[in-house]
């Protein structure tokens, strides 16, 4: 079985946010579902937009969007584990910002680790637009360049 690969950025991290495993979180096989991984990365990204004082609904003067998702399970976490996702975002490149995180147990042992491709969308003609500079230097300053 071909399984994707992810390199996770440590030199990019930008915010680590601590949660726990709700029991909502669960699937049937009693650990953590696939959706509510997807869902404590979209929190731990909103708190990292947060942080960095660009909440991702307003970057800049745009909202962003979920182009792409890649995403790989390491482990299985249950209720009611205590986890930290670190989130590493590496310098923008043109229209897109990736985002990588990756799900910590209490061992340090990677739960999950997932990549993110995101546009900024101008939404008067509903197309992305550069990432803007603003974020840019916010990126520089959490990883003190």
């Amino acid at each position: 079985m071909e399984r994707v690969t992810l390199e996770f950025p440590e030199a990019m991290i930008v915010h680590r946010h601590p949660l726990s495993v709700r029991i909502t979180d669960m699937n049937y096989g009693r650990h953590l579902a696939h959706d509510a991984v997807v869902t404590l990365m979209a929190e731990a990204r909103a708190q990292a937009f947060a942080a960095l004082g660009l909440p991702e609904w307003d970057i800049d003067g745009y909202p962003s969007v979920v182009a792409d998702l890649s995403l790989i399970f390491q482990r299985e976490a249950r209720f009611p584990d205590t986890l930290t996702i670190e989130t590493a975002i590496p310098a923008p490149e043109g229209k897109a910002l990736v985002v990588f995180h990756r799900i910590l147990n209490q061992q340090r042992e990677p739960v999950a680790t997932a990549r993110v491709t995101m546009l900024l969308i101008d939404t008067a003609v509903g197309k992305p637009v550069a990432v803007p500079m603003a974020l840019a230097r916010a990126l520089d300053a959490a990883r003190g360049a």
